[in-house]
């Protein structure tokens, strides 16, 4: 790019920053809407305010070709950001690319292959990580996020702070979770993180200011699902998902924990409050699980002499 391009860009991007945060956007959307307009900046090797459809067609197009329908999605929303509250401008391309609706059932882990993957996690702050994640089906930030005042252990109870949509809410503490919080706290011992990173010595893990780095939990519990030889497509369980290469996430243990609770006999609403989700839609996937699954309708083979 010519040096005035950049500069340009420079400029709007800036802005486009500025207009995410004054949104209200959360950090991870953010850095996705961002890194949309950097990808269309790069594959046209210029400033993208000036594009036409034209060439957003084809730009989709080879979007569509090497990424998955999640980023070609998130791609359109960050452009659409951009054009709006930076350029001023009605978006007219959104009918150019329409990501299709896929409704996935996930597999479901038992509570036995649960108690394995635990088991076989060698690091401390890596067990106790999976099995708070699991045990009160949080997201992965909200796990990572965790701090030592959101523990009440004289109620049982943590405070689950500025969740997806910056919603709080108050879930159950076990005592297992509770018993391995205390052990991992009693290692560091962190005036304010329960999961800090995990570098250097004990004294700058005692001062860590972050948490825990995302991606050496995601590669230690790829590591584990390998070694107990968990071989589903899309196991629910925390950090793992084949269908996104290298993209882990915690959401599969909230499957398993959603459909546990379900199969133990709590109703759908209070699923939903413990999971935080706004729509009790998003809980009904797992009583679609539940009812579909292997102790569900049997096949007419069943039947056969």
């Amino acid at each position: 790019m010519k040096k005035s391009e950049v500069n340009r860009f420079n400029k709007l991007y800036e802005h486009h920053q500025r207009y995410l945060k004054l949104q209200g956007k959360a950090q991870k959307t953010i850095d996705a809407y961002s890194r949309a307009i950097r990808r269309a900046r790069d594959y046209f090797d210029c400033c993208p305010d000036k594009l036409k459809p034209e060439q957003f067609e084809k730009y989709f197009a080879d979007l569509v070709d090497s990424h998955s329908w999640s980023t070609v999605k998130i791609d359109r929303l960050g452009l659409q950001f951009f054009w709006k509250f930076v350029l001023k401008r009605d978006w007219k391309w959104v009918d150019i690319v329409k990501p299709p609706k896929v409704k996935t059932i996930p597999d479901i882990v038992t509570p036995d292959e649960v108690d394995q993957l635990i088991a076989a996690t060698r690091k401390l702050r890596y067990r106790v990580f999976i099995l708070t994640t699991y045990s009160m089906g949080l997201r992965l930030e909200e796990t990572l996020s965790l701090q030592v005042g959101d523990i009440d252990a004289s109620r049982k109870r943590v405070h689950i702070r500025r969740g997806k949509g910056h919603k709080d809410r108050l879930v159950p503490l076990p005592d297992l979770a509770l018993q391995g919080l205390r052990e991992l706290w009693s290692k560091h011992k962190n005036p304010k993180l329960l999961f800090p990173k995990a570098s250097g010595s004990f004294k700058t893990i005692q001062k860590a200011t972050t948490h825990m780095d995302r991606g050496g939990a995601q590669k230690a519990m790829k590591t584990v699902v390998a070694e107990c030889g968990i071989k589903k497509k899309s196991p629910c369980i925390p950090f793992v998902t084949m269908s996104s290469p290298g993209l882990c996430r915690a959401r599969h243990s909230r499957h398993s924990f959603a459909t546990h609770l379900l199969q133990a006999g709590y109703d759908i609403r209070t699923v939903q409050d413990l999971l935080g989700h706004k729509d009790v839609s998003t809980t009904m996937i797992y009583t679609h699980i539940l009812k579909h699954g292997p102790s569900g309708v049997k096949s007419p083979a069943d039947f056969l002499k």
